[in-house]
């Protein structure tokens, strides 16, 4: 029988380095002490935690990061398909008032970014470990109304069904949105060369109206100096989001810029020396993801800034020379029209109260996530 040793750190600091060298010997920059530093020392108003498991040798064998937070049920509910009466039901069992989640992942990504494992141990044990883990931490949390873990990949779920066996409701999710990249891609002309006449029109308008506004590749003084601005066009976004579980305080970036350098991008877009928009991009390893972008909603369908911005992240991944763009969530349909393809994500979620959890797993299996138009935009 295997023997398991779990620890909760209260703050990153206080986990050796030799956890992280242990538990990520891929070097994924999304499990690095520095990455998730910046985040616990930027985001005060969240609740971080971390459960490391170690087999009887103290050998690390995962990583799980967590985070308490407050936030209201209907901006949860917001951007999935249900019916009235079910989305009724669950509101009034969630207080449908600002409650507190305990998610295991990072709130402010989209997709595997929570639980780092070693492959010396069966994936279908450190789940069962981690879901022991997390009941633990939640029944010393209080107050605290339910537990989510998030996003897991088609090809995980034979490994993370686990968590069912706790109580979780397994729902789908939107998915991330993924461009593949050609490897004879060298420039943007490359990449819309390969597009159909109806696309590539689409492309060159979107660049042709933009074409009034100044880029520029902020550095990490510009973070410092333009704060202001880029937390009030980020917001600006977040108030159009069809999901938002916690506003980024845009300290983040000015520590990820610090620490990541040239693999951490922010692009900002100037017309007559005010900033009206920016996008982020992080390189991880041999991909790009695209983080929060923030515009001038005002100024956006004149100057195209939305549709210039994608067009800058197909841009930035073939400089980068990536395989891959992951777009993120959201605005789902547009993104396809540049070439992303979804990739399925599923998340777990209970009521703390078991109780309530069993009234409420029955609608919570009903949820379904907006459907969007696929277009193929290649050749």
């Amino acid at each position: 029988m295997s023997f398991f040793i779990t620890t909760l750190y209260p703050s990153v600091d206080l986990i050796d380095a030799s956890v992280f060298e242990e538990i990520n010997a891929k070097k994924n920059v999304y499990f690095s002490k520095q990455f998730l530093k910046a985040f616990e020392v930027s985001n005060p108003q969240i609740e971080f935690k971390y459960i490391a498991v170690f087999d009887a040798n103290q050998n690390t064998i995962a990583l799980a990061l967590v985070q308490i937070i407050g936030l209201n049920v209907e901006g949860m509910l917001k951007n999935i398909k249900v019916a009235p009466l079910v989305r009724k039901f669950l509101s009034l069992f969630f207080y449908n008032e600002h409650i507190k989640i305990m998610f295991c992942g990072n709130v402010f990504l989209s997709g595997e970014h929570g639980i780092c494992t070693s492959k010396s141990i069966s994936t279908e044990v450190i789940m069962t470990e981690i879901g022991t883990a997390l009941d633990a931490v939640a029944a010393n949390s209080k107050p605290l109304h339910a537990i989510f873990i998030k996003d897991f990949k088609t090809e995980s779920l034979k490994n993370t069904r686990q968590f069912l066996n706790f109580g979780y409701s397994e729902i789908k999710v939107e998915p991330n949105m993924i461009i593949q990249l050609k490897p004879e891609w060298k420039t943007f002309e490359d990449y819309k060369n390969v597009l159909k006449s109806k696309y590539r029109v689409k492309a060159n308008k979107a660049d042709s109206t933009s074409s009034t506004l100044e880029t520029r590749l902020f550095n990490a003084q510009d973070l410092v100096t333009y704060k202001g601005e880029l937390q009030a066009l980020y917001q600006n976004t977040i108030a159009n989001a069809s999901f938002n579980a916690q506003v980024l305080n845009l300290n983040t970036y000015s520590h990820l810029g610090s620490t990541l350098k040239e693999d951490f991008i922010v692009k900002a877009y100037f017309l007559d020396d005010k900033l009206v928009g920016f996008l982020t991009a992080l390189v991880n390893k041999n991909h790009l993801d695209a983080h929060f972008i923030g515009l001038d909603y005002a100024l956006n369908k004149s100057h195209a800034i939305y549709t210039r911005i994608l067009n800058d992240y197909v841009r930035l991944g073939i400089e980068k020379r990536v395989s891959s763009i992951n777009l993120g969530r959201t605005a789902s349909e547009i993104k396809t029209t540049i070439g992303a393809k979804p990739l399925e994500l599923s998340c777990y979620i209970k009521h703390k109260n078991p109780f309530i959890n069993s009234l409420i797993t029955p609608f919570l299996r009903r949820i379904k996530i907006k459907d969007f138009k696929q277009h193929s935009p290649f050749k």
